[in-house]
């Protein structure tokens, strides 16, 4: 062991060794793994080891291919045996939804590159798996490139690989204390103290000790998961080949073989915590005593599912805790104000995962980003408020026993709710409000008419369809209010304020009085950010965005902060309402004696409003005449309540986020994690044309005026009219042109006013011409699609601009 490191990464299992494989390989050899124990003594060793492609975020689904790719290289690579069984894999669907579900992940996986898997009839699952019955099955999705490894040897060989590129492992040398340095970080362990540069934290079952060490208090805990070993089955003795791996989603279970038996593991609805501060740091190579009782109904239902299991004894019990984060995807990045600290953390799939987590966490590292959009297993997705021990024992608890639960995109989950709310949650409730949740805040989707009104979970069109027309129609003839509490909003001042806006922000700053859209870059020119800049006129400037996004900007600003600037999240000390539509100014006039009607389109101002001082700014998401109305907390109470009786006479109608994502597919405008990624350029989205291409130095200037100098992007995002009935397109959807795949949708709903199925895309450049025929699956179902010209509804934007 050295005294200094480049990189120290803390824990030996999969995720550990991975990240060390991926530093050495992409070039940085002077670093080493510190494992308490031996390698795999966590959670690795009792791993089940499968893998698989299925995974509801498509970006982790295309990470996770990555890892099935990567595991005959490492093999070679280290000599390590790792016992890869390329058995392929079926999943299975026993209900009508799950089964259009299931269909239409097939077409997901279309979209994102995934072409190895097929769907299947009852007859063909079973005649794939003859041990299972297929009864109740309706339909399955078969995948070549799935099986199962050997857990331990997979571990080995990413180590031995890592070893022969440099790297080094010390073993049974437990990490005490973690010391920032001016430099880096000091590692104390058992054997002494090392310096180093970054540390990364790849704990698994002691993460969270080990982000206490660094002051960081990580929303992870252990949950146990059991699956049981079959004695021999005579059935698969007689077999010439290994049954594939299968997941019976209406079972709770999945099923690989095991020699000549099989392995049954359970994702039970009575789900067990343990030891939800951390593993107790002797604690290696134990188990939990199994306890079939709690698990009894789903170990029926796998009975049923495989009959021999009925005729055999279990050989083996494994009763063994994995670490789950509240949405169970990883906790990966670095942490804000720690400098040069590394999360690979909460990577429950380990063995499916673990290869692009390594691989991204490296990028990050060496390159500042990684290749893939990895927002979906990003640390800097939860803030404070996911530390609360409850909320994560709600949540992660909630995510392991519907590891298996068909999840509807309109359904509205429990655990850890409400926990967050806006001052007039209660007023808004009592009004009829639904709400969703949106990083721990509670945030209106739409107004149900009536107390005991419920919305139905669903694939397609809900209940509520008709809710959010009318909402819609009030905003497009009248005026619609919104509580957009649910915004961020940073402040920015001091006499460094302009200067470090103008190196962030990609676009020219406005003037006083003024706001404006603002792309912001990384250093590769892919987009980091969609925000509104706010000039009030004052020396104060506000940055405006997604509220989900708060730490990851945040993270982003305090990494590239500029000297006498202050940056401050005001996003709960000030929240707001929006008016939109024809009426809104009608309303406002009845509420201040200033020239608010002299306010021009994207301007901004202070106003008193009723008994309130507020900023005010002509700006409007759904394409109408609109203002933005921010106010103190202690206000929004009285702030809402002087609006709607304002807006009586004059057809006010509150309304909620599902409308106004209708409202603005029918304007084209984009929004983030849908049309706008990190994954993508300013080129391929259209920001481009926000950028200020004659102004100095700005982050990401060089990569993006390379796009623009160059042939352009491959593809751009378009819109597309659906021939859609009774379900909408949501994202993800393939797109096809003369039976070719040539793109994706990115975003897709319903258009109330202009009664018509909409999707914007991500297209091919040469399907992209307005006009082009073209045909995208709905719910597992071809329909016929056109792209039109952007802003289907008022093109010109006179409604928006008066």
């Amino acid at each position: 062991m050295k005294s200094h490191y480049r990189v120290v990464v803390i824990g030996g299992g999969v995720v550990g060794a991975s990240v060390l494989y991926h530093l050495a390989k992409f070039g940085w050899s002077d670093v080493c793994l510190i494992e308490r124990n031996i390698l795999t003594a966590g959670s690795s060793w009792h791993a089940a080891g499968g893998i698989h492609a299925l995974n509801a975020d498509p970006n982790i689904a295309a990470l996770q291919a990555y890892t099935i790719d990567l595991l005959s290289e490492i093999e070679k690579e280290s000599g390590q045996d790792i016992n890869l069984h390329m058995t392929g894999g079926l999943t299975l669907a026993g209900t009508p939804d799950r089964w259009e579900w299931l269909q239409s992940a097939y077409r997901t996986f279309q979209s994102i590159g995934i072409e190895d898997c097929r769907l299947v009839t009852p007859e063909e699952a079973g005649a794939l798996c003859p041990i299972m019955s297929t009864e109740g099955i309706l339909g399955g999705m078969w995948a070549d490139r799935e099986g199962y490894i050997d857990t331990t040897g997979t571990v080995h060989a990413y180590a031995g690989a890592a070893k022969k590129r440099g790297a080094e492992v010390i073993e049974h040398n437990r990490v005490l204390e973690l010391h920032e340095a001016p430099d880096g970080w000091q590692v104390v362990t058992e054997k002494g103290t090392i310096t180093c540069e970054h540390v990364v934290n790849a704990a698994g079952l002691w993460a969270k000790q080990v982000g206490r060490m660094a002051g960081i208090e990580l929303p992870v805990s252990p949950l146990n998961h059991h699956y049981l070993i079959s004695d021999t089955i005579p059935e698969l003795e007689a077999l010439d080949f290994e049954v594939p791996m299968t997941v019976d989603l209406e079972g709770f279970t999945y099923m690989r073989q095991d020699q000549k038996g099989i392995l049954l593991g359970i994702y039970e609805i009575d789900h067990e915590h343990w030891m939800v501060d951390g593993a107790p740091w002797e604690y290696g190579f134990e188990l939990q005593q199994e306890d079939p009782d709690r698990i009894e109904k789903e170990l029926i239902l796998g009975f049923e599912r495989y009959p021999a299991l009925q005729e055999v004894g279990v050989k083996t019990w494994v009763n063994g805790a994995f670490t789950f984060s509240p949405d169970g995807n990883p906790l990966v990045g670095p942490v804000r104000g720690k400098k040069n600290y590394w999360c690979a953390c909460a990577v429950m799939a380990g063995f499916l995962q673990g290869g692009g987590v390594g691989k991204s966490l490296a990028e990050w590292m060496i390159h500042g980003e990684p290749e893939a959009d990895v927002f979906g297993m990003d640390v800097a997705r939860y803030g404070d408020y996911a530390q609360n021990k409850r909320f994560i024992k709600e949540t992660t608890g909630q995510f392991y026993s519907r590891r298996f639960v068909m999840t509807y995109p309109n359904e509205q989950l429990p655990a850890g709710r409400p926990l967050k709310m806006s001052p007039a949650h209660s007023d808004m409730s009592a009004a009829g409000c639904r709400w969703g949740a949106s990083y721990g805040l509670e945030v209106p989707l739409y107004f149900a008419p009536t107390e005991d009104f419920v919305e139905k979970p669903t694939l397609k069109r809900s209940n509520a369809h008709d809710i959010v027309a009318a909402e819609c129609k009030a905003v497009r003839e009248a005026v619609g209010l919104l509580d957009i509490s649910g915004f961020s909003r940073f402040e920015v001042k001091g006499p460094g304020a302009e200067a470090w806006l103008d190196h962030i922000m990609a676009s020219k700053l406005p003037g006083p009085g003024r706001a404006r859209l603002a792309p912001m870059l990384a250093q590769t020119g892919k987009l980091k950010g969609d925000l509104t800049v706010f000039n009030w006129g004052d020396g104060t400037y506000w940055i405006m965005g997604s509220y989900y996004l708060r730490e990851w900007h945040m993270r982003w600003f305090h990494d590239h902060r500029g000297e006498n600037v202050e940056i401050a999240d005001l996003s709960d000390a000030t929240v707001g309402f929006s008016l939109a539509g024809p009426n809104s100014l009608k309303v406002l006039e009845k509420l201040t004696d200033g020239p608010i009607a002299d306010l021009p389109f994207m301007g901004c101002a202070s106003f008193n409003i009723g008994l309130y001082h507020c900023k005010v700014a002509r700006i409007s998401v759904a394409g109408e005449l609109g203002y933005e109305i921010n106010c103190a907390a202690a206000e929004h109470i009285g702030l809402r309540r002087e609006l709607l009786a304002a807006g009586a006479e004059l057809g006010i109608r509150e309304y909620g986020f599902n409308a106004l994502l209708s409202l603005r597919l029918e304007k084209s405008f984009g929004i983030w994690s849908a049309e706008f990624t990190q994954g993508y350029t300013p080129g391929e989205t259209g920001m481009d044309r926000w950028i200020a291409w004659d102004k100095g130095a700005f982050i990401g200037r060089d990569a993006a005026i390379a796009e623009r100098d160059g042939d352009g992007p491959a593809q751009k995002i378009v819109t597309l009219q659906i021939e859609a009935e009774g379900a909408d397109a949501s994202g993800f959807e393939p797109v096809w042109h003369n039976g070719k795949k040539v793109g994706f949708v990115t975003s897709g709903g319903y258009g109330h006013t202009t009664e018509t199925s909409l999707a914007m895309a991500m297209i091919d450049r040469d399907a992209s011409d307005i006009g082009t025929e073209l045909s995208v699956h709905v719910v597992g179902v071809e329909r016929q699609a056109q792209v039109i010209a952007p802003s289907p509804y008022d093109p010109k934007g006179t409604a928006m601009r008066g």
